[in-house]
């Protein structure tokens, strides 16, 4: 039930981002005179303080945000998966220098150094913000992943694969990776949410490419306009709340997995019939 409500969730959003520039052909940027406007027939979700259309926004925004959160975490998810399974199978001084690099990037506080490294971008665009989020956040990964693939790596068929002749490559990727895909599904979900978080954060900050319409950019500009003083939650409120509804379906679906990969975790549904005591027990 989670994952089904989970992939609902992301899937409106996707097609939100796919197709709703398509059907809301207006530009998100144009100005008019219904400043501050609140929902009505004309601006479904309100206006800004500048009169600028908040549904609008909110659909173009979608594809930065969701963007910038894909992005990072393909970028995140290759190099944990690189570092972990390396270091992990390796082992011995490849295992050494992979685990300290990581440690340092698992100690260094990871929003403090997305602001110090995305200040010194001399451009913010998407794929710089992706990829200053993506530096920061494959550690974890690259540790669950290490984790798992020491415990891979003793398996009957590892040990058989390497009596057959077969290279350290083709057993890393074609035999223990297939066997860790659940833990990288997770991983990735994680480091998505991360992300989308991140760039939020960023641009509510004012560190990210203000010229181009995300949620995060719209909640710096919601602020700035002091939105919540005046009393016009629609211009704070749906951009708010599509992050928080994203991450709630990324995380749906991350449980799911989980679930999946480890059925301890299921929720076993007693049948009715089985819930009735007998008379007899009852007293």
């Amino acid at each position: 039930m989670k994952i089904k409500i989970g992939i609902g969730i992301l899937a409106f959003f996707t097609l939100m981002a796919l197709l709703g520039p398509l059907l809301i052909t207006a530009d998100p940027a144009a100005t008019s005179d219904a400043g501050l406007r609140g929902p009505s027939a004309g601006h479904w979700l309100g206006t800004t303080q500048s009169g600028q259309d908040i549904l609008t926004q909110i659909v173009y925004g979608a594809r930065v945000s969701m963007g910038v959160g894909l992005l990072s975490a393909v970028i995140a998810t290759v190099v944990a998966v690189v570092v972990g399974l390396a270091g992990g199978y390796f082992g011995g001084a490849v295992d050494e220098v992979l685990s300290v690099l990581t440690n340092i990037f698992l100690v260094l506080p990871a929003l403090p150094l997305i602001i110090v490294l995305a200040g010194y971008l001399p451009q913010r665009g998407v794929g710089s913000v992706a990829v200053v989020i993506a530096v920061t956040g494959w550690a974890w990964g690259a540790r669950v992943l290490r984790a798992q693939t020491l415990s891979v790596r003793r398996r009957d068929f590892v040990q058989a694969a390497r009596a057959g002749g077969e290279g350290a490559f083709r057993i890393i990727f074609f035999e223990i990776l297939p066997v860790l895909l659940p833990v990288i599904a997770t991983s990735f979900l994680a480091t998505v949410v991360g992300a989308i978080l991140a760039e939020a954060g960023l641009s509510f900050l004012g560190l990210a490419d203000l010229s181009t319409v995300s949620w995060g950019s719209m909640l710096y500009f919601a602020q700035n306009g002091q939105a919540l003083l005046i009393g016009a939650w629609w211009w704070f409120i749906p951009p708010g709340l599509c992050i928080a509804l994203i991450g709630t379906g990324l995380a749906l679906v991350n449980f799911g997995i989980d679930e999946i990969a480890n059925p301890r975790l299921r929720t076993i549904k007693v049948p009715r019939k089985a819930r009735r005591v007998p008379r007899e027990a009852r007293v």
